[in-house]
């Protein structure tokens, strides 16, 4: 392939995002794995397979292509690396993943059932729902990725039954953001379910919130 650089911003952000989501109890241990994809050259940067994510540092992250070919780094990429290539050849608009373990998510992916939305950021940037994929494939596998990114579809983000939740964005942080809202999200419908029937949002409430959160929100501060 021809020479591509690689870039030490997208390394740090692999670093940085990892301490945030154990931070914020995202997950736990070593489990879980971020990438980013440069969209200048379509490199993936990449967590470590195994790695305690306060002891991972910029030169520990790997640099793949699409292919799964390394491109940079020396430590063994995720696991999951089927799954995050997968991601980004299905999807041009998807330029970070990130897969979690959290705890109320995980729930939904354990009974299989769909997560609908109860909450307004929810429904502002992930949607409706969050489908569950309707197999359980061993992590790691070719087969996970097919199954989470045909499930995933147009989506934001897919729960992975007995597994965790995967969550993209344009960006880190915004993929980041979809993961937190996800977990949010969850568990509110999990406490509501004790107390009664959640009530769900009309179809036209959530198209018209997408559209105010994609166009309108915060646009104004952008350039402040």
């Amino acid at each position: 392939m021809t020479e591509k650089t690689v870039k030490e911003s997208f390394k740090q952000l692999i670093v940085d995002t990892g301490l945030e989501m154990i931070r914020t109890g995202m997950t736990v241990g070593t489990w879980g794995n971020i990438s980013v994809r440069d969209p200048d050259t379509d490199l993936v940067y990449i967590s470590p397979s195994g790695m305690d994510y306060r002891r991972i540092k910029s030169h520990h992250v790997v640099v793949l292509t699409t292919d799964l070919e390394v491109v940079d780094g020396t430590t063994e990429p995720s696991i999951e690396r089927h799954m995050h290539c997968e991601a980004y050849k299905a999807r041009s608009d998807v330029n970070a993943v990130i897969h979690t373990h959290p705890l109320y998510s995980s729930v939904f992916g354990v009974v299989r059932m769909d997560l609908p939305a109860v909450s307004e950021d929810f429904a502002q940037i992930v949607g409706e729902e969050v489908r569950v994929c309707r197999s359980y494939e061993l992590p790691g596998t070719a087969e996970l990725a097919r199954e989470a990114v045909a499930t995933l579809g147009n989506d934001n983000a897919v729960i992975l039954p007995s597994h965790g939740a995967l969550a993209v964005g344009e960006s880190i942080e915004l993929a980041l953001k979809v993961s937190h809202v996800l977990e949010k999200n969850a568990t509110i419908y999990l406490f509501a379910r004790m107390l009664g029937q959640p009530t769900l949002f009309k179809h036209e409430d959530v198209v018209a919130m997408q559209d105010f959160a994609r166009n309108f929100y915060g646009k104004k501060n952008e350039n402040a």
